[in-house]
């Protein structure tokens, strides 16, 4: 049996490349720290699977340190990394590096590391460069992504911000933005837009067998300006990744709207790409017509790929914990890729990679919800909330959901139930001595979504400080089947274990909680007799 997040609750792997290597599968990525304060604080870790059996993640320890590389400590950190078998047999990882909130993340070259086996150890090797030996700066060198077609090695990589597109560009500070942000001159950012195009956006290049010297230049796939094509809705981001099906190509990125994976293919692998369509969203924005004000749950940074393990096709994406986008965690869902090449999008679940629902025996950890949130949830990008609302987060070994407010939606899909009387929660009420506060910078860049997130400090109806009421439901907003009390504790710091009988029907359902309450509880696990 396994659930999202796949791998243990305790760990950070956001950008998640899975690449199958022999018989089994390997996820590639950066490495968050658990409650960390900015992004990839920690080592290149991986983990792997058998291909037949996606239950039995197997920790492969430490890969590749970022002090290894040249630039250390001067950008400190390694970012979103893709790995790649060479011609010669060898695995070749390649990545990036910055510093505290991505800063220096835009202007580096791109870096190589090989191994001779996918787990490693591996060992630094260059940087891409030209031919006369000078780092490879064309375009933006951030989140590469890497394949080897049928012997030609290709490397994806690239950003996009959309301020070249306004028309006041010129005159509106976007430009000097961009030069402090990509550490290039006027003159540079503006010699690409007088060649008709620019800077930014997903860009190819071919590498010689040496995986380091360039051998055909780098070209954007996607042009520059998205208004009045495919792309308009959801243009390119970031989290460049490229997947060859039979002889089409499909461009995995995170869109602008940055809390969704999306696609496009191209029967060429360096133009001509058409978008193709949501993959799947870290709020479930866009599925079945959801809007964003609606999303369920925190919403924020999201990057990963799709890959075919034992004959199935899996995307791999992260989602949020922390009340922030500095502690990301990687989930995976099932997709089927119809026969015209179109992917639907899919639906979060706490079943992930089970392949089917999961028993309604035993205990969960409660962190395994798939929905969480107070029906005004923010979106976050590069950035720590201080504000209050429900939120995955820990305090010492005890990994929960805190801050669940008056009327917090909680849930989890699916369960299998078979004669189930009773579902209980471990659970406490918050106060002071439990409340989990992140000691470290906070900050929020200009692209957060404060929109729909005001607060609801007036507690609804009249429920008194002894009413801590979960119910329990099968749809979010249908009928009660059940309801456990939170009762409080003269130990602040005490779990308890707390039941309430269920009326559900034998069958897969949904499992909702709706919390009731004046005073804000934490649940930590839940559980079924």
């Amino acid at each position: 049996m396994v659930f999202n997040p796949y791998l243990p609750i305790n760990e950070y792997i956001p950008d998640a490349e899975p690449h199958v290597f022999g018989d089994r599968v390997y996820i590639f990525g950066s490495h968050d720290a658990e409650g960390g304060y900015t992004y990839c604080m920690r080592d290149y870790v991986t983990y792997s699977a058998p291909v037949t059996d996606l239950t039995d993640w197997r920790y492969e320890g430490v890969i590749y340190r970022s002090d290894q590389d040249p630039d250390y400590p001067n950008r400190k950190y390694m970012y979103a990394p893709d790995v790649v078998r060479g011609n010669d047999g060898r695995y070749y990882l390649y990545y990036g590096m910055g510093g505290d909130y991505g800063y220096g993340g835009y202007d580096g070259p791109i870096s190589v590391a090989v191994a001779d086996k996918p787990a490693g150890p591996y060992e630094y090797l260059g940087f891409v460069r030209n031919a006369d030996g000078t780092p490879m700066q064309k375009y933006i060198c951030f989140d590469p992504a890497v394949i080897n077609d049928d012997g030609v090695i290709r490397l994806y990589y690239g950003t996009r911000y959309g301020y070249e597109e306004e028309d006041d560009f010129m005159t509106n500070g976007r430009l000097d933005d961009e030069v402090k942000m990509f550490n290039r001159t006027r003159e540079e950012i503006l010699s690409y837009m007088d060649s008709g195009e620019s800077v930014n956006g997903p860009a190819m290049l071919v590498l010689e067998d040496d995986m380091l010297t360039v051998k055909e230049e780098a070209r954007l796939i996607i042009p520059y300006k998205v208004k009045g094509t495919s792309f308009e809705e959801h243009p390119f981001f970031e989290g460049a990744s490229i997947r060859k099906i039979n002889s089409t190509y499909y461009f995995i990125y995170s869109s602008w709207l940055n809390h969704e994976l999306c696609y496009a293919t191209s029967d060429k692998p360096d133009r001509d790409f058409t978008f193709g369509g949501t993959i799947v969203s870290n709020g479930d924005i866009g599925l079945n017509g959801r809007e964003a004000k609606d999303r369920l749950n925190m919403t924020g940074t999201t990057h990963g790929s799709i890959e075919n393990i034992n004959g199935k096709w899996y995307v791999f994406f992260h989602r949020l914990t922390h009340k922030s986008d500095y502690s990301r965690q990687s989930c995976a869902e099932q997709i089927e890729i119809a026969p015209d090449g179109s992917i639907r999008q899919v639906e979060i679940t706490s079943c992930g990679l089970n392949g089917g629902p999961l028993p309604a025996v035993g205990t969960y950890p409660s962190v395994i919800c798939c929905n969480l949130t107070n029906h005004h949830m923010p979106h976050g990008s590069n950035s720590i909330f201080k504000d209050s609302f429900p939120n995955v987060t820990h305090l010492g070994d005890d990994r929960f959901i805190g801050e669940i407010e008056n009327d917090t939606l909680i849930g989890y899909k699916f369960f299998e139930f078979n004669n189930n009387k009773k579902v209980s929660v471990i659970a406490r009420v918050e106060n002071a001595e439990n409340l989990v506060v992140l000691d470290a910078p906070l900050r929020a860049d200009e692209r957060v979504g404060q929109k729909g997130f005001e607060r609801a400090d007036a507690v609804k109806d009249s429920f008194t400080s002894e009413d801590c009421i979960l119910d329990i439901r099968l749809t979010p907003e249908g009928d009660t089947v059940g309801k456990i009390i939170i009762p409080h504790s003269d130990d602040p710091m005490e779990w308890i274990r707390c039941e309430g009988d269920a009326d559900i029907p034998n069958g897969v359902h949904p499992l909702y909680f709706v919390y009731h309450g004046s005073e804000k509880i934490q649940i930590k696990d839940i559980g079924f007799e």
